[in-house]
C-alpha cells in the first residue's frame, strides 16, 4: 500500500448529485493483490475507531457519486477504505469474474488489516458486497459485514434467490435497502434473514431503487436517502463496538 496524495475529481454530470466536501485526511492507495495492482482511496482519520472497507458496484467504480457521498460521510466516524476491482481500473463495463473479484477483495483485506488495529468490517454496493459476503462466507474474518442493496435475485425473479452461501456467515450483517429495488425485494430477503445463524439488521430506504435513488414524489432529495443509508450504516457499527 503506497499513499501518494489524491487528485481531484472529475466533475460529475449536472443530474448526479454532487459530491460531499472531502474529509481533512484522504490519501490516494495501490494495493497489490495476487489479481494484480488496484487503486484505492482512503477517507478519514487515521485514529478512527474501526475501519471499513468498502467496495463499488458492477456499473460505476469507486469514485462514482454514491461511493464519493457515502465515504465522505462515514469517514466522519470511520476510517473508510474503497479499492477499484480490476476491470474498473481497466475501464472496461464488463464485471470481473466472481473468483478474480474475491481475490482483489481478499488482497485489500489483508493489507488493510496489517495496516489498522481498529476492528475491521467490510461491504460495498451491490455486486462489491456480494464479493465480499462470498469472501466472508470462504473464511476472511471481519467484525461485521455491510451489503448496501444487495443483490439477492434477478430483476422481476424473486424466486430465484441467490442467498445460499450467507448461511456460512456468523458474524454481524447489515443490510440496507431501498423499497424501491427490483433486484431485492423486501418479502424475498426477510424470510432469507430469519434462516441467517448471525446476528442481522435490515435499515429501509423508503422509495429508494437499487442505487437508494429516489423519486420527485418521495419529498426528499436523493442525496438525503445517501446521507439516511451511511447514517444508518454509522450508527450499526458504533452499536456493535459498543
Amino acid at each position: 500500500m503506497r499513499p501518494d496524495g489524491r487528485a481531484r475529481s472529475p466533475r460529475r454530470p449536472s443530474h448526479e448529485p454532487a459530491a460531499s466536501p472531502a474529509p481533512k485526511w484522504v490519501v490516494k492507495l495501490t494495493f497489490d493483490t495476487t489479481v494484480g495492482t488496484v487503486t484505492g482511496l482512503r477517507d478519514g482519520h487515521p485514529g478512527a475507531p474501526a475501519a471499513l472497507v468498502l467496495a463499488h458496484g458492477a456499473g460505476a467504480g469507486m469514485t462514482s457519486a454514491f461511493m464519493e457521498i457515502m465515504a465522505a460521510r462515514l469517514a466522519e466516524t470511520l476510517l473508510v477504505y474503497r479499492f477499484n476491482f480490476p476491470f474498473a481500473d481497466r475501464g472496461a463495463r464488463r464485471p470481473d469474474r466472481p473468483g478474480v473479484a474475491e481475490e482483489a477483495w481478499r488482497g485489500v483485506l489483508h493489507q488493510v488489516r496489517s495496516a489498522t488495529s481498529a476492528p475491521l468490517f467490510a461491504g460495498g454496493k451491490s455486486f462489491g458486497g456480494r464479493m465480499a459476503s462470498h469472501v466472508v462466507a470462504g473464511g476472511e474474518s471481519v467484525a461485521g459485514l455491510v451489503l448496501l442493496g444487495y443483490p439477492l435475485h434477478p430483476p422481476g425473479r424473486p424466486e430465484r434467490v441467490r442467498a445460499g452461501h450467507l448461511g456460512a456467515i456468523t458474524c454481524p450483517m447489515l443490510f440496507v435497502e431501498g423499497t424501491r429495488d427490483p433486484l431485492c425485494l423486501l418479502g424475498a430477503l426477510e424470510p432469507v434473514l430469519e434462516r441467517l445463524p448471525g446476528p442481522t439488521r435490515l435499515a429501509v430506504i423508503e422509495d429508494g431503487d437499487h442505487s437508494f435513488k429516489v423519486p420527485k414524489r418521495s419529498g426528499r432529495t436523493t442525496e438525503q436517502a445517501w446521507a439516511q443509508a451511511a447514517s444508518e450504516v454509522a450508527a450499526w457499527v458504533t452499536e456493535i463496538l459498543a
